[in-house]
């Protein structure tokens, strides 16, 4: 067995640990459990360099309840940020969706916008850092190349210049011209010492104005981002992003399942309406620097009675052709339908996971290869393990384990396997026809 348990700061172990074995995906820690997917995850980065160039992409990540599409999303999510992307990322719910009645699309956009991470704030919470970082960053360029110093007021004149040239370049865009002079005001309030000012701008951008007169009479622009236009200040963003120096933007969003769980079909076709408009904005050129990526089960997909299917634009653009089946799936399509980890991948990653556990609490390895071997015949061989078990159901069941073998040390695995309570019940079982409202604790 490899010995990690030396190279994972035990912090690192905690939250992945606890993580787990609640149920959701760690922030922190996943390339020290990254096991599989290794064609999924090479299909991804594939876009990634192709938003880096200037291009776009748009993939639905599909998987059922505990598949691992949380994980996936997660492992991308930090990948990019290593590369200098700026990442967004929100899971839908009841109150968020693409569009609504009652602001839920804005809402939407505002948790994108606080969850905006970077690699230096990977925690979210980064667009003024981001904003900052530009200005300095546009203020060092101009000083390197007229070597004014500082204090200097024609540094600043020529500051305005260089802001002016990316301002210009949003403008061109639907909505560009207000957010070019937003940009445009948050620079003047930060040589300004303005505080205000540059909280007004921020409040602007994270979209917390109700009315156009409120945003009037704080900044002078007459107008708003809204329900119907919020995808738009993105695609902004994407574009804006790249010329502070980002390498591009990846928005993810989680959950599709609470879009195919409204009730009224209007309001559902609506959303779809909205993805539709972002899938063909990014296959068609009409978004720049922008990757998107959306996580849902295949009900939430395929239903064509509630689910995405539903609606014939997009049934038509992402349905498999004749050719994809398990095993041989196309990874270049849109959708990535997320194959069952194989049990050799389940007992590497519970060998990663048994030597963090013994480093965490300081113990010697107790647990041998056919000690692990002889977990993952078990847990593949309960009644109905073929339809039903998923990452999750193994990895909580293993740290269930490793938690009571380290406070019962007398106990062994083999004692604990044989016991009573370790089998598999009805109600354990997630499968595609479950209660979509169950929510989707993954790793």
């Amino acid at each position: 067995m490899t010995d990690i348990s030396k190279k994972v700061p035990r912090r690192i172990s905690q939250t992945v640990l606890n993580s787990l074995k609640g149920g959701v995906v760690p922030r922190i820690g996943l390339p020290y459990i990254t096991v599989g997917r290794k064609n999924e995850i090479e299909a991804l980065l594939h876009d990634v360099e192709i938003i880096q160039e200037g291009g776009a992409s748009f993939r639905f990540i599909v998987g059922k309840y505990g598949s691992g599409k949380s994980f996936l999303l997660q492992t991308i999510r930090n990948y990019v940020m290593d590369r200098g992307f700026i990442v967004l990322d929100a899971d839908l719910s009841p109150e968020r969706r693409l569009q609504g009645t009652r602001g839920q699309g804005l809402a939407t956009y505002r948790e994108l916008i606080s969850n905006l991470s970077t690699r230096t704030r990977p925690e979210g919470g980064a667009l003024t850092l981001v904003l900052d970082r530009w200005i300095s960053g546009v203020q060092m360029e101009a000083a390197k190349e007229t070597g004014l110093l500082p204090e200097d007021p024609a540094l600043i004149k020529a500051v305005d210049e260089k802001i002016l040239s990316v301002t210009s370049s949003v403008s061109e865009l639907v909505h560009g011209f207000e957010f070019a002079r937003l940009l445009s005001a948050y620079y003047h309030a930060c040589m300004d010492g303005d505080d205000e000012k540059k909280a007004k701008v921020v409040r602007w951008f994270r979209g917390e104005y109700h009315l156009k007169s409120e945003a009037k009479e704080a900044l002078g622009v007459n107008v708003i981002i809204t329900d119907d236009d919020w995808y738009d200040y993105l695609k902004l963003f994407a574009v804006f992003f790249r010329l502070a120096g980002y390498s591009g933007m990846l928005i993810m969003i989680d959950e599709l399942v609470n879009i195919y769980k409204i009730p009224n079909t209007i309001t559902r076709q609506y959303n779809y309406e909205k993805i539709l408009t972002m899938y063909n904005d990014t296959l068609q050129g009409k978004a720049s620097y922008l990757g998107i990526l959306m996580g849902a089960t295949p009900q939430a997909l395929e239903d064509r009675r509630r689910g995405i299917y539903s609606y014939e634009a997009l049934r038509s653009r992402l349905a498999e052709g004749r050719f994809s089946k398990p095993g041989t799936r196309d990874l270049l399509a849109p959708v990535i339908r997320l194959e069952p980890l194989k049990a050799e991948e389940m007992l590497v990653l519970c060998e990663k996971l048994s030597a963090m556990h013994a480093g965490l609490y300081n113990y010697p390895l107790r647990l041998t290869e056919d000690d692990l071997a002889g977990f993952i015949r078990v847990e593949y061989s309960r009644i109905g393990a073929d339809q039903n078990i998923t990452p999750r159901e193994v990895i909580r069941d293993f740290i269930e384990l490793l938690d009571l073998l380290y406070q019962n040390p007398g106990l062994s695995m083999s004692e604990l396997l044989e016991s009573d309570s370790f089998s598999f019940t009805p109600s354990e079982a997630v499968s595609d026809q479950a209660d979509p409202g169950y929510a989707e604790f993954t790793i």
